[in-house]
């Protein structure tokens, strides 16, 4: 392991445990990591000193999960979590032990989910420990759950989406009873809250191997219950002119595979930009999806409010479905329109799922290429202007607030954009004439909002 502040704070955590005489060991994440060459993230420590024990020791500590022996440890600017060794007694709702018993590092390591998990390393000795047998699967590249599969995945359904998680972030092979014990318990991931369904999700779509994830979960039937849009995309042909890729799913499945270090939004974005393209699909003069990225939209937030994401995280991904197809027409636009798009908000995720969306499949990167040449001509001062005038401006010529003034603010500012105006008087002047458009007249002693 590579010396880093994580590392050295967590040396120290095990270090004043054993020398009050408590064993301790790394577990878990960064022992897998470890063993696979990658670099940990974060530590977490086992050990048999109880609760009460590791609180005195510590000065910085919250009680997390302290029913379990579960302690966090604040050190340095680093969490640790340190959790007392145990076996599990008994699961009824398919998520927590209905009893913890305190244990040894032998039973506590055939609790775990999945062998990768389930290894310690001693550093003060430098040793792996490894009841087990996840060295040798890591060494294989197998995926294989501790013991009995179906009891794993019955303690804790979530367990069945880890499942998919660990196999599509690493490539690694699912050992056969513990794939057909995913598939054979696929419909108990109902019971799991959409919360952690949502954490699952997006770490499958962002951590690496989003598109043998999605793959699985459409194979093994998870998906089925938890987003069946995405099933439905399955085997919708596409006009071969602009896909020769394949169908919908293939399509958005090489978009996955090309994305590099994505935000949630954009994986989302991406796995749900043309899920409006099956409950669209006609044969007209040729495959047609009239409206998809409309109707998209409005699955969309039917599935972020199923996923509990949260409203601004909704925005963004709806909008990146609504606005995919815009980029067609970027060079046919006025320049105010064309501003107006070039500057909406998180703009370098629509033009990451455009470049995406072109890649994968007719492969002209034109329209892409425009508005980032675009962007780089005319700069932030000129795509976002300060405006020439105001709301209070209206009122000042007389003017009572009402639906109007939208209507001719946005007019004042297309000028603007335009180059039409560049003046605070012009942009008056012109706001007048709009009223006039609008049958308003421009006596003051006559202005009224209709």
């Amino acid at each position: 392991m590579q010396e880093t502040p994580a590392l050295k704070g967590a040396l120290q955590v095990v270090r004043a445990l054993r020398e009050h005489g408590f064993r301790a060991l790394f577990a878990g994440g960064c022992v897998r990591d470890a063993v696979m060459g990658l670099q940990p993230r974060d530590y977490d420590i086992a050990t048999d000193a109880g609760p009460d024990e590791v609180v005195r020791l510590f000065p910085k500590t919250c009680e997390v999960g302290a029913q379990f022996g579960v302690v966090r440890v604040r050190l340095d600017g680093h969490d640790y979590e340190v959790a007392r060794f145990r076996r599990d007694a008994g699961y009824t709702d398919g998520r927590r032990p209905d009893q913890v018993i305190f244990s040894d590092e032998r039973e506590d390591a055939f609790r775990r989910d999945f062998t990768l998990n389930g290894m310690f390393y001693d550093p003060v000795e430098g040793r792996l420990i490894d009841h087990v047998g996840g060295q040798e699967d890591v060494r294989r590249r197998i995926l294989r759950a501790i013991g009995d599969p179906e009891r794993r995945f019955s303690e804790d359904h979530l367990r069945l989406m880890r499942a998919v998680r660990f196999a599509a972030r690493y490539h690694y092979a699912v050992e056969d009873a513990t794939l057909a014990a995913v598939r054979r318990l696929s419909h108990e991931i109902v019971t799991v809250s959409r919360e952690r369904i949502r954490d699952e999700v997006l770490k499958i779509l962002t951590e690496g191997g989003a598109p043998l994830g999605i793959r699985m979960l459409i194979d093994l039937g998870l998906m089925q219950h938890l987003m069946p849009e995405a099933c439905a995309l399955a085997g919708v042909p596409q006009p071969k002119a602009f896909h020769p890729e394949g169908d919908v799913l293939t399509h958005t499945l090489i978009m996955l595979g090309m994305m590099r270090d994505p935000t949630p939004t954009l994986a989302m974005g991406v796995l749900l930009h043309d899920i409006g393209k099956p409950p669209t699909y006609e044969v007209a003069d040729r495959i047609r999806f009239n409206n998809h990225p409309k109707v998209g939209e409005g699955m969309t937030r039917d599935i972020c409010a199923r996923l509990r994401l949260s409203s601004e995280e909704t925005e963004r991904i709806a909008v990146l479905v609504r606005e995919h197809l815009q980029f067609m027409h970027v060079r046919d636009m006025r320049p105010s329109t064309l501003k107006r798009f070039l500057r909406q908000a998180h703009f370098s995720e629509h033009l990451e799922l455009h470049r995406l969306d072109c890649l994968a499949s007719h492969g002209d990167l034109s329209s892409w290429t425009f508005c980032r040449e675009t962007l780089e001509q005319i700069g932030p001062e000129e795509i976002r202007p300060a405006l020439l005038i105001n709301g209070d401006d209206l009122v000042a010529l007389g003017y009572r607030p009402g639906p109007p003034f939208r209507r001719v603010l946005t007019a004042v500012e297309d000028a603007q954009l335009e180059g039409r105006i560049g003046s605070r008087e012009e942009a008056l002047a012109l706001a007048q004439e709009e009223f006039e458009k609008l049958g308003l007249g421009h006596d003051r002693d006559v202005k009224r909002i209709s």
